[in-house]
């Protein structure tokens, strides 16, 4: 408050005060790297919650969007920008992938797959920590499972009493992979919410996740047999670890002949892509930690000095994009147009290892029966060629919710071919595979993701 005159160091308080109450918006019609003014209106803003600055895109429906659904889109991680599906699933920026030369600047052209043909779309930076998203207090950095879907849920409340004309939209949530864990759970505190007569009340629909973990052990148990399956590990290996391992909890193994043959298996997956099995084993391009000891701060302050810049990948690799993601970001005259606060961030991270976060949230299995009992909505969809989060777990705590089936398995298809699997049970719960995706459906397979999403929003069968 030194800064403040005397006279005004009452009001300064204030506004520090109602500072985490503020919604700043910024339209944005041009990006440095696109060519020309945007096809689709873009706002990029801050949402205060609990002295946390939330950052998010905003694409309005390239539709029809005054009726078109609103999607909140989180990534998973945790600690992967909004802005990583943005340009890389389900958003209408995709990165030029040509080789870089120093002093340029990466180029952006326009994806016409984009889920926001048929959606008004929220891209969150959640949780605090991630992409543009800020925290003048150290204390609010340590987050979690709970604690990020309790902000996001006030989030959302406060971006639609800001955008009123919104609030009649029909509206869901989605994400995948870790993000997969926390939606259902931001679901059901929305729909309780609404039971309470809260006003206004949100519009809820239901909610879509792909290749999802869920907490459960399921969901890492089945990578196992799903190797096998896809001829990765032998029949013997398969054999040997899946009786070893009986009844055990494949990540945390508390028998040592199981630990010992998850290590052999381990060696496979190490070989390989395990987010598309088919894909070029590539370096990754996420920062390392300098910290040996294994602490996990991320303090906006002490950021750059817990980092080595990553590897680059060859230019053939996917993960070439995410390289030339970080390089676009941290362009001074791209985090002007974003409109990001000055200071906030020394250096954005597509996806930030070193928050300190808890996963306190044991499974979302129950919150998932609720909802859909409730009578909410639900796709649950599953790139097949992702040994990560494998179809099969999906499907197996799936079957746990002991829902009817009342449109059996079947081929879904997209200009006369097969573009995957589905099955509908009760409770309005849809399980889909999407053929030849990996850990992130619509990376892999824009065109099929996006007729299986228009579908699906448009109360279609598949």
């Amino acid at each position: 408050m030194a800064s403040c005159p005397l006279r005004l160091q009452r009001l300064c308080q204030l506004l520090l005060l109602l500072w985490p109450l503020f919604i700043s918006a910024s339209i944005v019609t041009h990006l440095p790297g696109f060519h020309g003014p945007l096809s689709f209106h873009l706002d990029t803003g801050y949402v205060g919650v609990d002295e946390v600055q939330l950052f998010y895109y905003f694409i309005e429906s390239e539709g029809n969007p005054a009726q078109d659904p609103l999607l909140l889109w989180l990534t998973g991680g945790p600690g992967c920008s909004g802005f990583s599906a943005l340009v890389f699933e389900n958003g209408p920026l995709k990165f030029r992938t040509v080789e870089y030369s120093n002093g340029s600047l990466p180029t952006l052209i326009y994806h016409p797959f984009s889920w926001t043909k048929v959606s008004n779309m929220i891209f969150l930076d959640s949780p605090v920590g991630t992409g543009c998203s800020f925290s003048n207090t150290p204390e609010t950095y340590i987050d979690g499972d709970v604690t990020s879907s309790l902000r996001v849920h006030k989030f959302i409340r406060k971006w639609l009493i800001d955008h009123p004309k919104f609030l009649s939209n029909p509206l869901y949530v989605g994400g995948d992979s870790y993000a997969g864990k926390v939606v259902p759970f931001i679901t059901h505190l929305i729909s309780q919410e609404i039971e309470s007569g809260a006003q206004p009340l949100l519009n809820l629909k239901g909610y879509l996740i792909g290749n999802p973990v869920t907490g459960e052990v399921i969901d890492k148990n089945t990578r196992v047999p799903y190797a096998h399956n896809m001829g990765i590990i032998s029949d013997e290996l398969y054999k040997s670890t899946t009786q070893s391992c009986e009844g055990e909890d494949y990540e945390n193994p508390t028998k040592a002949q199981c630990a010992k043959k998850l290590q052999v298996v381990e060696k496979y997956f190490d070989e390989i892509d395990i987010y598309h099995i088919l894909e070029p084993k590539c370096p990754e391009t996420l920062p390392k930690p300098k910290n040996l000891s294994g602490e996990r701060r991320f303090l906006k302050d002490g950021h750059k000095k817990l980092i080595m810049p990553p590897d680059v990948p060859p230019l053939y690799c996917r993960s070439y994009g995410y390289y030339l993601s970080g390089i676009w970001a941290n362009d001074d005259v791209v985090r002007d147009a974003l409109h990001i606060q000055k200071g906030t961030v020394p250096e954005w991270i597509l996806c930030n290892q070193n928050l300190q976060y808890t996963k306190d949230l044991p499974s979302n299995v129950k919150y998932q029966h609720k909802l859909t009992s409730q009578g909410y909505r639900a796709l649950v969809y599953s790139g097949d060629h992702d040994l990560a989060v494998p179809h099969i777990g999906t499907q197996t705590w799936i079957r746990s919710l002991n829902y009817s089936i009342t449109d059996d398995w079947r081929s879904w298809f997209f200009g006369g071919q097969v573009a995957g699997y589905t099955r509908t049970y009760a409770n309005n719960l849809t399980f889909a595979t999407i053929k030849g995706a990996g850990h992130t459906g619509p990376e892999y397979k824009p065109r099929e993701s996006l007729a299986m999403v228009k579908r699906w929003l448009s109360n279609q069968p598949l």
